[in-house]
């Protein structure tokens, strides 16, 4: 799977309210997946080990990779497939209409016959099975759901609420205002980029942040510095802008693809009427190593994620570097909000708030 083999992979960041118990893998095997053959009409969702999804023992040795807690949340369900479910059904219509000397079925006929197909058939078809890879870093305490769906997310956390009474948080700005500020996000004031500004409608900080990161890479070269080293940031297309209100003046949305995105036309054209970033590709660099991801700022969920390549060769170390930079990758992300927050309520936030409008208006396009 892309998160242990150096491919790219979607990930939410969920920071745990707590430690894991010690008994953490014997609760985790008790909630296991059952048996592919003992799945009957209704969907199964659980646990099987991270390496394979039919290994369903949660123990030391299937479930630790590189110091890290590795599972794999499974869901087998039983499906018809579309195509034959309407030949089964086409055939039994026809055969209706011949006994009955009719040209028409009528509609409660119909859903009788599809009723009637899928109770007979749906257990002659072999399970489909999907999974999420869940993994924890237990020096952290932190959950990466490797995944981009936050419905996905919503059932990793009711089991981990089930299972090992532990409730992962997913980082929105809300959560990093909070830990970081102990604010609320309603702290934040908005961001106004264009003619038009945020006085009503719903605020949508994520978007701030997101527009002011561009312009932070775009006037400061998007420097940071933390302990875990200095950081250059760039924002790259393709550029998803959206309104910062639910009442939406012309176009709500619009996507800039294609030449230099960054520097288009287009994209002025949507900061001028106040529009600002929904979702953007990013590129993080350290030195030689680079970090690269799509970015949805309503979300706060990352896609397509690249880490530096690595040096390591054996699985666990392997596994154990990449988790590594996702953690560091985790930590530029909450630097640069807090860099944000700052600028946002410090003491020079009405100049800084200037100058990105500022930025907006006289940015050059071609």
């Amino acid at each position: 799977m892309p998160i242990e083999n150096k491919g790219t992979f979607a990930l939410v960041i969920c920071p745990l309210g707590k430690s894991l118990p010690e008994d953490a893998l014997e609760r985790l095997d008790a909630g296991a997946a059952g048996r592919l053959d003992d799945v009957g009409a209704d969907p199964e969702t659980g646990w099987v080990s991270g390496r394979h999804l039919l290994e369903t023992e949660i123990n030391e040795k299937t479930s630790i990779l590189g110091g890290y807690l590795h599972v794999n949340l499974r869901k087998a369900e039983r499906k018809i497939p579309a195509s034959l479910l309407n030949a089964i059904c086409r055939r039994d219509e026809l055969a209706y209409m011949l006994a009955n000397d009719t040209r028409l079925v009528p509609r409660q006929e119909r859903k009788r016959i599809k009723e009637d197909a899928i109770e007979h058939n749906l257990m002659k078809m072999p399970p489909v099975i999907s999974s999420t890879t869940v993994v924890v870093d237990k020096e952290h305490d932190l959950l990466y759901a490797i995944t981009s769906s936050l419905k996905t997310v919503d059932e990793i956390i009711a089991l981990f609420v089930k299972h090992l009474d532990v409730e992962p948080i997913p980082i929105t700005v809300n959560e990093l205002m909070i830990r970081l500020f102990k604010e609320e996000a309603n702290q934040l004031p908005p961001l106004t980029v264009g003619e038009f500004s945020d006085s009503s409608g719903e605020a949508m900080p994520g978007r701030d942040f997101l527009t002011w990161l561009w312009y932070h890479t775009e006037v400061n070269g998007g420097e940071l510095s933390i302990p875990e080293g200095s950081f250059k940031a760039a924002i790259e297309g393709p550029l998803v802008f959206g309104f910062s209100s639910d009442e939406p003046k012309g176009a709500e949305e619009s996507v800039v693809k294609k030449g230099c995105p960054q520097l288009s036309a287009e994209a002025k054209a949507a900061l001028s009427v106040g529009k600002k970033l929904k979702k953007a590709k990013i590129m993080l660099t350290r030195d030689e190593d680079i970090w690269s991801f799509t970015f949805d700022a309503d979300k706060f969920t990352f896609s397509g994620v690249s880490l530096p390549e690595g040096d390591e060769m054996e699985p666990d170390a392997l596994f154990a570097e990449r988790m590594e930079s996702v953690y560091t990758l985790y930590q530029a992300f909450q630097g640069y909000f807090k860099l944000f927050a700052e600028s946002m309520t410090g003491p020079d936030r009405a100049k800084d708030a200037r100058a990105i409008k500022e930025w907006a208006k006289d940015r050059e396009s071609y």
